[in-house]
């Protein structure tokens, strides 16, 4: 994991929004929850592919899970990629895979990473207003939040912008673009909270800064451009990165 770069106070545009990223982001979910899913999928319609932990590191660069096999099949299995009925086996594995993540993640076996309920919680209290911009499936993410924050926590989001909402994935600014029009606020109102170099061109491409906080599998990337790098979000002090809210001036005058 890299260092921290330093926790400059750096005052923004009036902060009205975090958008947050899910997988690797949120929690940890990529090497134990998608990669053993995948492979269970991959188990379940008679392939005897299985993605290790390497592997599946190199595989993340192709965001979107349909994406990902797809690619594989591409490079490690051209005749299966042939096949007439090769686009069915991609959304019959893409729908495995998603039943076993979801039954991992009710498990309660892929907790949030440090300090993100703190921030939640915290951005909930400042009267800031929740987004999440993902490519991973809108059912994945509300069984997380579900799973970690509790049966209320979706609501707690505006927004979600998460699967085939829009036609390109990350590093493409779409999801980005959709978050934003749909909360018709300014992207130098928001602030997008990511774990990868794609998600970083992603929200740069939409005009957001960008807070990242590597993991694991993402800790090497270029991160050149990012508003902040940070180990995990634990460092994150809103009250020194955004000026007060609108409903905080107000209580602050009464």
């Amino acid at each position: 994991m890299p260092e921290s770069t330093p926790a400059i106070v750096q005052r923004m545009p009036t902060l009205h929004a975090l958008i947050f990223d899910v997988d690797g982001t949120l929690a940890d979910t990529e090497r134990d929850g998608h990669r053993p899913a995948f492979n269970h999928a991959f188990a379940d319609l008679g392939l005897d592919w299985h993605w290790d932990e390497t592997l599946y590191g190199q595989l993340l660069a192709i965001t979107g899970g349909k994406e990902r096999i797809r690619h594989y099949a591409e490079h490690y299995a051209p005749d299966i990629a042939a096949r007439p009925e090769f686009d069915g086996l991609v959304r019959d594995l893409h729908a495995a895979k998603t039943r076993h993540y979801l039954r991992l993640v009710e498990s309660a076996s892929l907790p949030l990473r440090p300090g993100v309920a703190a921030l939640i919680q915290h951005a909930r209290q400042r009267g800031l207003r929740l987004a999440i911009a993902t490519t991973t499936t809108p059912e994945n993410v509300t069984a997380l939040l579900h799973a970690t924050l509790g049966p209320d926590a979706p609501g707690w989001f505006e927004v979600i912008g998460a699967g085939d909402v829009v036609p390109n994935k990350k590093p493409a600014p779409d999801i980005y673009r959709w978050v934003l029009d749909r909360l018709a606020l300014p992207a130098a109102n928001c602030l997008a909270i990511e774990d990868s170099a794609n998600g970083l061109r992603a929200a740069r491409a939409a005009g957001l800064r960008c807070l990242v906080t590597p993991n694991d599998y993402t800790a090497s990337e270029d991160f050149s451009g990012a508003w902040q790098v940070l180990a995990d979000l634990r460092e994150v002090d809103l009250d020194a990165i955004a000026a007060p809210t609108i409903s905080n001036l107000a209580n602050i005058s009464g």
